[in-house]
């Protein structure tokens, strides 16, 4: 099963960390911009290459720490077609690295529109018999609060080709109250609900090690909300936001880790892919790659103090 896979990646870093690769222009290097935009002019084409390049870099210097990497779709999505084959050459180089990929997608569409991007996302492609496959990401993020008629696609595909989900249950940005904490007629939070549902649908997913390849993203910022559903979800594994620059920390998840120490996987973007910029690792441009892998091994020693 996939989150057995996970998990014993986990454990052989020792750090149940995602960095994020939600690359920005104003966070690259300015001479990495510099050289591209000459030869390319200041193209769509070109920012892909840019962000092609600091994602490579990153990877370089992380992939022997963190067992995953997260690349958020929408920030390759505004560039087009090239934006969109730099997602996917993303996926397929961090794998080259031995990196899980949970591709941060957020769908929420049903029927036949979720048919189409679980296949491109997670399966295969059917072009008139002759399949076509993507470098799929091994997991992606979907939300579910269209119902199950917007997750089944993705059910069967994950059955299908060994792969899955991190479904949205209690987010880390501050309104999510607005609709997550809404109560329910029988008293319960809106959030509890769904993570009853994430945790029904992963029954027939369940592997080995007790974690299922449903899983559910629970942000950092809230750690009494996710105490609550770690409780009453026992084989979902967690994708937990929310840390470092949104505010979240190692204290915050204590109690979320099993008696193995495992159960949850932490992201954190900027905070790592940002680190040359300001900070104790602030440094020279040149030096953005090296800032995010000591950004990487302080965070595991904040993981570490509350396991």
């Amino acid at each position: 099963m996939l989150t057995d896979r996970l998990i014993k990646k986990i454990q052989e870093t020792r750090a149940p960390i995602v960095v994020g690769l939600d690359p920005r222009l104003g966070q690259i290097p300015e001479y990495m911009k510099e050289v591209i935009f000459a030869e390319q002019g200041k193209t769509m084409q070109a920012v892909a290459d840019i962000f092609f390049a600091f994602n490579k870099g990153i990877i370089d210097e992380i992939h022997d720490l963190v067992p995953a990497v997260k690349p958020q779709i929408a920030m390759y999505e505004q560039y087009g077609a090239a934006g969109l084959e730099c997602y996917f050459r993303t996926i397929e180089y961090a794998q080259s690295k031995r990196l899980f990929v949970i591709g941060d997608i957020k769908r929420g569409d049903i029927a036949s529109t979720a048919e189409a991007y679980s296949e491109i996302h997670l399966g295969q492609v059917n072009i008139a018999g002759e399949i076509a496959v993507t470098h799929t990401a091994n997991y992606v993020t979907i939300n579910p609060y269209m119902g199950y008629d917007s997750v089944e696609p993705y059910l069967s595909d994950c059955k299908k080709y060994d792969k899955g989900l991190f479904v949205l249950v209690k987010t880390s940005n501050k309104a999510s109250k607005d609709i997550q904490d809404l109560l329910m007629q029988n008293g319960q939070p809106l959030y509890e609900q769904v993570g009853g549902l994430v945790s029904k649908w992963g029954e027939p997913l369940i592997g080995e090690m007790g974690y299922s390849a449903i899983g559910a993203v629970v942000g950092a910022t809230h750690p009494q909300e996710a105490l609550t559903l770690r409780k009453s979800m026992p084989h979902t594994f967690f994708l937990i936001p929310g840390y470092g620059a949104q505010g979240g920390n190692g204290k915050d998840l204590a109690g979320l880790w099993d008696g193995e120490r495992y159960g949850a996987i932490v992201n954190s973007s900027r905070g790592i892919t940002g680190a040359y910029q300001s900070g104790k690792f602030a440094t020279v441009e040149k030096n953005f790659a090296k800032a995010a892998r000591e950004a990487v091994l302080e965070m595991k020693k904040d993981l570490e103090a509350y396991m």
